[in-house]
């Protein structure tokens, strides 16, 4: 598992604004991509054979920080991605019962339409193992709001191709964050025990993420 080391985790602190300002999508100049550090903040979580729900393009999470130690699946076709990691019903995961050790959704649970979000987490809960988790990240809502306006500008104006969700397209019923009380209130009505909110220290607490457990 690719993690970053505390030197890192300390650099990356420090020059939080200067990485939240110029978006950049792969580490460069020593310094970690917002990507990067949210994705290492999530593996800290992971307890073994993982589902990433909603991995995007190139399934990074699973192959890069993961060393391939799971399975991403997404509702459309990245760049990247196999035919077998397109799930079309996202209300019914085409996996067998406690398949996984924990189950991710980064960056993504707002994303899910409204109306599907009870179903596609009781699913999660269905395929986490007994004694498994869930982790689900979300930033503070103004940062969120602002970040999905700012990429939408970066690609706009400096033809870069950072804007995954305009990519793909928006559903009506998908948002640009998620309350606190909504996400924990949902992973509760899924069956999840014992969660926990924790705070991204290296990006000045402005993103966080969620751990829930299945007894």
């Amino acid at each position: 598992m690719k993690l970053r080391s505390n030197t890192q985790l300390f650099i990356d602190f420090v020059t939080f604004p200067v990485r939240a300002l110029l978006i950049f999508e792969d580490d460069r100049w020593g310094l970690s991509s917002l990507k990067t550090e949210r994705f290492d903040h999530v593996a800290r979580e992971v307890k073994g054979y993982c589902l990433d729900v909603g991995c995007g393009r190139q399934n990074r999470f699973v192959n890069r920080h993961l060393d391939g130690n799971g399975k991403g699946i997404d509702v459309y076709k990245y760049d990247g991605l196999t035919d077998d990691q397109i799930v079309e019903d996202i209300t019914h995961f085409p996996f067998a019962d406690t398949s996984f050790e924990s189950v991710t959704f980064i960056g993504n649970i707002n994303h899910i339409p409204k109306s599907m979000r009870d179903t596609e987490l009781a699913e999660a809960y269905r395929v986490a193992k007994p004694g498994g988790n869930v982790v689900i990240t979300m930033g503070n809502p103004f940062t969120e709001v602002l970040v999905h306006h700012v990429v939408a500008l970066y690609d706009r104006f400096l033809g870069t191709n950072l804007d995954v969700d305009g990519e793909r397209g928006m559903h009506h019923e998908e948002s640009y964050f998620l309350s606190d009380g909504e996400i924990k209130g949902r992973l509760a009505k899924a069956g999840f025990t014992n969660i926990k909110k924790k705070y991204f220290f290296t990006e000045w607490c402005l993103n966080h993420l969620f751990v829930g457990w299945k007894s």
